[in-house]
């Protein structure tokens, strides 16, 4: 069992608290639009949550039913959303004052949730006698099904800490789907997500991910793209 360092559990009550207000605003905004839905009102789906709060105000205005309802929801959320911003701010500034953190952010997409939710996990490299076992740590190895002649593959095990596997999944699809930066990682998520589905080939590229990261922190090396020619 190994122990945490208390700079560690630092990183992750900021992350948790984090966490916690972004849930808490996405809560509200859901109880608005489901309020507002009754009244044929519907909101557009894709709403940034910085203009959500005029959206609304502009909608209820002409109410004034609706205003006396939803207003003091409203002055909630925004003090919700005025909070998560502020621990999103303190989260971005700690994994940039991090180096290790910032070595780890040159791999494309990923960024500072995932490097600083990673480093507070993994808490001390030399835990892990191989890079290979950290994939299996946080739960992105497929489960065996073994029985006599029988050995089937299932899904990811989904041990270990949710929230450090939710961001490397997050990093993984940005590095495949958004991150016009090529690298022979992601050149071999693109070949396996031919053959295997997106889903899958993404799951693989976030174990590759999770080993990646723990041997760049174990051997302060930076990440290789690779050869673009050959990817």
């Amino acid at each position: 069992m190994h122990v945490k360092s208390v700079e560690s559990h630092y990183a992750r009550a900021l992350l948790t608290s984090r966490k916690v207000m972004q849930r808490k605003c996405i809560d509200l905004e859901n109880e608005i639009r489901g309020l507002l839905k009754v009244f044929g009102v519907k909101l557009p789906m894709r709403l940034s949550r910085g203009a959500f709060d005029v959206a609304v105000r502009d909608t209820i205005e002409s109410d004034a039913g609706l205003s006396r309802a939803l207003l003091p929801m409203l002055h909630a959320r925004q003090m919700l959303f005025e909070t998560f911003m502020e621990l999103d701010r303190r989260v971005r500034k700690a994994a940039h004052a991090d180096e290790v953190c910032t070595r780890f952010m040159g791999i494309p997409g990923v960024g500072e949730i995932t490097a600083l939710s990673f480093k507070a996990a993994v808490d001390d490299p030399a835990r892990f006698k191989s890079s290979r076992t950290v994939g299996a740590h946080f739960g992105l190895t497929p489960r065996r099904f073994q029985s006599g002649e029988k050995d089937n593959p299932g899904r990811i095990s989904h041990a270990g800490d949710s929230d450090v596997r939710a961001a490397l999944y997050a990093a993984a699809n940005a590095m495949l789907m958004r991150s016009i930066a090529w690298s022979s990682l992601k050149a071999w998520g693109m070949r396996l997500m031919k053959t295997k589905g997106r889903r899958r080939a993404i799951v693989a590229v976030a174990r590759k991910l999770a080993v990646v990261l723990h041997r760049m922190w174990a051997d302060g090396s930076e990440f290789r793209h690779g050869s673009e020619a050959a990817a």
